[in-house]
């Protein structure tokens, strides 16, 4: 098809579109998809396996061919004149949990000035809305494909990635993927990810009572509290922090700061951080709390992990970064998770080695996971297919990039995440993935669509 007419079919297509996609988006944010405990048939709680079902039931309305793969993760379908091969998109259907700070409810669907605010409207149910329609506009374009093509909806993305872990040991890999779960132009490399728990000593007869504060590991904190045993008279509080009785000789320390998402946690204040620098300021713990947290000091004093002596940096990736996301007591020890994105320039074990030099014996710190960065040349003819197209439809010159972020792109042999989230400064009113009054730039999803009908049909080309 000449490529002028097939642009001004998919304008068409998406102005036709527009009302039944903000919908179709509103209905899957309406589901709190949060994971939750397995129950028999649902691995990831039955919030997530709702939000799966109405995902296929959007794709199935829409005309495509669906696929409910166990409730771990799920598609919609073109078929492909190659029986073997096919392309995919990947986004997720999963969020992370609501937090602090909303101005509305969050499962309600919300349309501001141009914007679309509910949990999951940018990461990533928006996105996901926008491929079903995407296989909608190729179908009605009625153009002969040479490889099939997937919208995959994954369904545990925010808290492991089990998902897809289960599709590729139980269903073949595609050729070639994208996740939409980022922003525009492309990016072809995603730093490792690195999560592990700085863990307290068993105090005996301590001060600290009780102490918490976060909403997910990936995320910087916006409220955070501790009690302790202290005479609130003698106490102090520092900026952000409120301190009130919680009873006889019991002081509530409450902090608030902001929040973001740990792959970008520049601007952000970290709740936590707070709350440790107050108790350590004011000198109401024992000498082995307080040692626990000066060790957390260490962590929370810089994001480019500085205290911990962690910092590094590349040419293709820059600096890592870690964040401490929650903070809460079990089994009578204080765990403080830490999230980080780390480049080529380090390990897992290598970064678990200097935190435990730096920490000492004040506390232990335990792996809980280290996953290696990836990435992909730029000049390889599908990564030119992407940027490409991007370009021509935008008017840009821009050039493929790497990011902290880490999507389902890096569990696929060959795959990079390609999308709308931050494409667009936010407004006062709305925030970033992972934050409170998420939103998404609906002009910048509609482009997406538009961007992805015609980088698919320039991949059908490509020989894999």
């Amino acid at each position: 098809m000449e490529k002028e007419l097939l642009l001004k079919k998919i304008d068409a297509f998406i102005e036709a579109n527009k009302e039944a996609i903000v919908k179709d988006i509103a209905a899957l944010v309406a589901v709190d998809s949060v994971q939750a405990a397995p129950t028999p048939g649902a691995p990831f709680g039955e919030g997530a396996k709702r939000a799966l079902e109405v995902t296929l039931e959007i794709a199935e309305r829409l005309g495509l061919t669906t696929r409910n793969c166990e409730n771990y993760i799920g598609y919609a379908e073109l078929p492909g004149a190659d029986c073997e091969k096919y392309l995919a998109t990947i986004c997720h259907v999963d969020v992370v949990p609501v937090g602090n700070g909303w101005d509305a409810d969050p499962f309600v669907l919300r349309e501001r000035e141009g914007w679309l605010l509910g949990r999951g409207a940018a990461d990533d149910k928006g996105p996901m809305v926008i491929t079903l329609y995407t296989l909608k506009c190729l179908k009605e374009l009625g153009v002969d494909l040479r490889y099939g093509i997937r919208a995959l909806a994954g369904t545990n993305e925010e808290t492991g990635m089990l998902d897809v872990e289960y599709y590729l040991e139980n269903y073949p890999a595609p050729v070639f993927a994208f996740s939409p779960d980022a922003g525009f132009p492309v990016c072809n490399g995603e730093k490792g990810l690195f999560g592990a728990t700085i863990l307290s000593p068993a105090f005996e007869n301590g001060n600290i009572v009780d102490i918490a504060g976060g909403v997910a590991n990936n995320a910087i904190p916006d409220r955070a509290f501790a009690i302790v045993k202290a005479d609130i008279a003698a106490m102090t509080a520092g900026e952000g922090v409120t301190l009130s009785a919680e009873g006889e000789g019991l002081v509530r320390v409450a902090a608030v700061g902001k929040a973001g998402h740990a792959a970008s946690p520049a601007g952000t204040i970290n709740a936590i951080s707070r709350v440790v620098d107050c108790l350590v300021d004011n000198g109401v713990c024992t000498a082995a709390e307080t040692a626990y947290l000066q060790a957390l000091q260490k962590l929370h004093c810089s994001t480019a992990g500085e205290g911990l002596g962690i910092a590094c940096e590349d040419g293709p990736f820059g600096p890592l970064t870690i964040i401490g996301g929650r903070i809460f007591v079990q089994d009578g020890r204080i765990h403080q998770t830490c999230d980080s994105r780390y480049p080529t320039t380090t390990t897992g074990a290598a970064m678990v080695e200097k935190m435990r030099a730096a920490i000492g014996d004040a506390a232990e710190v335990v792996l809980d996971r280290a996953n290696d960065p990836f990435y992909i040349e730029a000049d390889s003819p599908a990564i030119r297919a992407c940027i490409d197209t991007f370009n021509e439809i935008t008017g840009s010159n821009a050039e493929p990039f790497t990011m902290g972020g880490g999507t389902y792109a890096r569990h696929f042999p060959a795959a990079v995440s390609f999308g709308p989230e931050y494409d667009a400064p936010i407004p006062a009113f709305g925030g970033g993935a992972h934050a409170a009054n998420e939103a998404a730039p609906f002009d910048v999803l509609l482009q997406a669509l538009k961007i992805y009908v015609v980088t698919l049909l320039r991949l059908e080309e490509v020989d894999f």
